[in-house]
């Protein structure tokens, strides 16, 4: 029997995991033990695979040999982001981690997400977002118009503000707008 392989894209079924060489190898699986809720699955000396799911690992971290800090902004991955449920989930993220000493580097509404940014300890950031807007239609619609081709950044916000509004009791529509948190 032959088999023939068409010379065509293939997308990737899923996302699997990736692989972060660290500093402190200890100090890097301690935060991501306590920011992602991950599990070692398998640890040495030297790597260490975690996962959160029911995948075999989500997170490889390797020990550097060369612990040399790499300049913010070189050419490079800038973060890795997680969807959470809702908004309340997002606060309550923040306020948890807030009590281990946490702090997001970067809280910002990008228009289409509200988004926190946490550094790890060699600095590599981990975005935990929600989308502001309830369909996916509404959310392309706003990514291909005006708005946000006027501020494809979006707007930094005070999570401590934008807590105090969530737990008031403030629409949820009102909430998810760029500037209802301001610094």
């Amino acid at each position: 029997m032959t088999r023939s392989v068409a010379n065509a894209l293939v997308k990737p079924a899923k996302f699997a995991h990736f692989v972060l060489r660290c500093s402190d190898l200890g100090k890097s699986v301690a935060w991501y033990e306590t920011v992602l809720g991950m599990e070692r699955v398998y640890g040495n000396d030297f790597i260490v695979f975690m996962t959160y799911d029911d995948e075999h690992h989500r997170l490889a971290m390797v020990q550097a040999r060369n612990t040399d800090k790499v300049p913010q902004g070189a050419a490079g991955l800038d973060h890795v982001a997680y969807t959470l449920p809702s908004l309340g989930d997002l606060l309550a993220t923040y306020k948890r981690l807030k009590g281990e000493g946490i702090l997001p580097v970067w809280p910002i509404n990008h228009g289409l997400t509200t988004s926190l940014y946490y550094a790890d300890p060699d600095g590599n950031r981990v975005e935990f977002q929600v989308e502001n807007f309830a369909t996916k239609d509404e959310l392309n619609a706003y990514i291909r118009g005006a708005a946000f081709a006027h501020n494809p950044i979006g707007i930094e916000f005070d999570p401590d503000k934008l807590l105090a509004r969530y737990e008031a009791g403030d629409p949820l529509e009102e909430l998810a707008k760029q500037g209802s948190a301001p610094r």
